[in-house]
């Protein structure tokens, strides 16, 4: 196999992870909903907004980059070791829209 259809395999086989997961996190919900949930489904929970989360900042630090590479205006994140830094979070230590 090439390196291209390895490279296809892996993202679809990542997006169908996704998708999964998101599944589960809806499923779990449900049951909360009904009062039918377990400790364990309450820690799933958890851990899978958190990787939501994550996911949704990775897609949105990778728009950020694209725009920024096309010359559009970003905001970014200024810190010591990387500047700039496309803007993934609160608590930087100063934050400027990219001039």
């Amino acid at each position: 196999m090439d390196e291209k259809s390895q490279s296809a395999l892996s993202a679809a086989h990542y997006c169908t992870i996704g998708k999964v997961a998101i599944e589960k996190l809806e499923s779990i919900r449900s049951k909360m909903v009904d009062n039918t949930d377990t400790e364990e489904d309450r820690l799933l929970v958890r851990m899978l907004d958190e990787i939501t989360a994550l996911a949704k900042n990775r897609i949105s630090v990778a728009a950020n980059e694209s725009d920024f590479s096309k010359g559009c205006d970003v905001w970014v994140e200024r810190t010591g070791a990387h500047y700039p830094h496309i803007r993934l979070h609160g608590g930087a230590l100063e934050d400027d829209p990219l001039k």
